[in-house]
């Protein structure tokens, strides 16, 4: 561990992971905005200024959500069609503002929840080795 995580954990008390990460807050402090626009992170903390060039969640809330917010549309459209069998266009105005709306609110959410946990767990790019 290094000098730098150290010298974190005496300036700043631990932060709830999930509520810091839910609400788009600093994953040192909780108190600033860890998003500068709607899904861009930004470059550091307002509050207690935190570098933010260490956050990359990948792939990994696109497929959250993709698994997440497909499993339960999919599964209440097929509900409804087999309860009600209502018109084609009635499942067009239900479910695409749905999907779109339910989707971009949680992948804000879960992509501030894990900037937040490679933060609080020190994860890092794997490496292969002690290349020099």
């Amino acid at each position: 561990m290094s000098e730098h995580h150290h010298q974190d954990e005496a300036l700043w008390p631990p932060v709830d992971p999930i509520k810091a990460g839910l609400s788009g807050h600093c994953p040192r402090c909780g108190q600033g905005r860890l998003f500068k626009g709607f899904l861009s992170v930004g470059e550091r903390c307002g509050v207690c200024r935190l570098d933010y060039s260490f956050a990359d969640s990948g792939d990994g809330p696109v497929v959250f959500v993709i698994l997440l917010i497909g499993f339960l549309v999919c599964g209440l459209a097929l509900w409804l069609e087999v309860s009600y069998n209502p018109p084609l266009w009635l499942h067009f105005v239900l479910w695409v503002p749905m999907i779109v709306i339910l989707g971009l609110m949680a992948l804000r959410m879960l992509k501030g929840l894990l900037i937040v946990l490679q933060y609080r767990n020190k994860a890092a790019e794997g490496r292969l080795g002690d290349r020099q």
